[in-house]
């Protein structure tokens, strides 16, 4: 009966050894492929990066024209509004 039961327990502990053994490898597989795809995300933002370099400079001198055209709209919106107020003023009422 010692035997059985000696025999039994190292069947068991050899099947979950292997159960442990192939889940491990399962998941070595499965960190082999998010490597991979990680690596090609990564060499993608590198290749965006490189593009998108030159946007920063171009950016300043954008909102620094933009800036300008703002000042230019404000000084004609007063200029729209006095001009509105002098047409309403000298207009005759019915």
């Amino acid at each position: 009966m010692t035997a059985l039961l000696v025999t039994l327990t190292i069947v068991e502990i050899v099947l979950v050894v292997s159960v442990l053994v192939y889940y491990l490898l399962v998941i070595a597989a499965s960190l082999r492929r998010t490597a991979v795809l990680l690596g090609k995300v990564s060499f993608g933002v590198r290749a965006i990066e490189t593009q998108c370099q030159a946007i920063g400079p171009s950016v300043l001198k954008v909102n620094d024209r933009l800036g300008g055209i703002a000042a230019a709209l404000a000084d004609l919106t007063g200029l729209a509004e006095a001009r509105a107020s002098q047409t309403d003023s000298s207009s005759p009422r019915r």
